[in-house]
């Protein structure tokens, strides 16, 4: 989850470990962000399986619809871009998650229309 950056200090002193301890920690695992996230949570897989059956057209697809790259919050907090290496579910892919949701065999021209339940 998200984590202010001004918290660190205080998990430090709590914690008795180094701030530079801390801050690798929350770098390094992808559960945990510096910045705050979208209402919605957009995870696209990236593995192998996902990658050689368009994941990356997929990807450039949410990122057009999206204005924002992985990584990235829309200006709005509405919804936040990610990648990740695999979701464990090849036979499914190209995979897209979204809030959780699998939205598995995903086509560009799909990507679209996961976005009209928000509007």
């Amino acid at each position: 989850g998200y984590i202010p950056a001004q918290t660190i200090s205080q998990i430090s002193r709590e914690l008795k470990i180094s701030e530079s301890e801390i801050f690798g920690i929350l770098t390094f695992y992808k559960a945990f962000t510096l910045k705050p996230r979208g209402k919605h949570l957009i995870t696209i897989c990236m593995g192998t399986a996902c990658h050689v059956r368009g994941a990356p057209m997929i990807l450039d697809e949410f990122k057009r619809e999206l204005g924002i790259e992985p990584g990235e919050t829309t200006e709005d907090n509405l919804f936040t871009l990610e990648t990740v290496n695999c979701v464990g579910a090849c036979a499914l892919g190209p995979i897209a998650i979204v809030d959780g949701d699998y939205h598995g065999q995903m086509k560009t021209r799909e990507v679209g229309k996961l976005f009209e339940k928000f509007k």
